[in-house]
């Protein structure tokens, strides 16, 4: 069977493969970027929830507490001893100044207690505790 010659015509074919390749280019650099977007500072497990959340002031001081019992205030580490006199400077500067805990779903409720002892005589009466909702885990 003979089939019959037909005329080739100079079709305009567009080549995609670039375009596939910067497709999957911009695929990996958000695929990347997505995973250094993560929360940056201290890494703790907050108990669950169900309260309403705080809302937080410039002014309010962010005690973090640690499973292995370091203390942060403000995402700067320190020692329990030093957060008495940085309480004391800010119930001075602000005696309205919340003091928010932070710790660690593992840490004792002793550790708890003493960042609320040294705030309260401090001068500083307004307390809260940081917790994570039930929906967030």
């Amino acid at each position: 069977m003979r089939f019959k010659n037909q005329p080739r015509t100079n079709q305009n074919l567009v080549d995609i493969a670039p375009l596939i390749d910067t497709v999957f280019n911009l695929l990996i650099f958000f695929a990347l970027s997505l995973n250094f977007i993560s929360t940056p500072g201290i890494r703790v497990n907050l108990p669950k929830s169900e309260a309403q959340e705080i809302t937080r002031e410039k002014r309010d001081l962010r005690v973090v507490i640690t499973s292995a019992a370091q203390f942060y205030l403000n995402e700067i580490a320190i020692e329990p001893r030093a957060l008495r006199d940085r309480f004391a400077e800010a119930a001075q500067a602000s005696p309205e100044t919340q003091v928010l805990i932070q710790a660690d779903e593992r840490v004792s409720h002793g550790k708890v207690v003493e960042v609320m002892d040294l705030a309260r005589t401090s001068g500083l009466h307004r307390l809260a505790i940081v917790t994570q909702t039930q929906t967030q885990r």
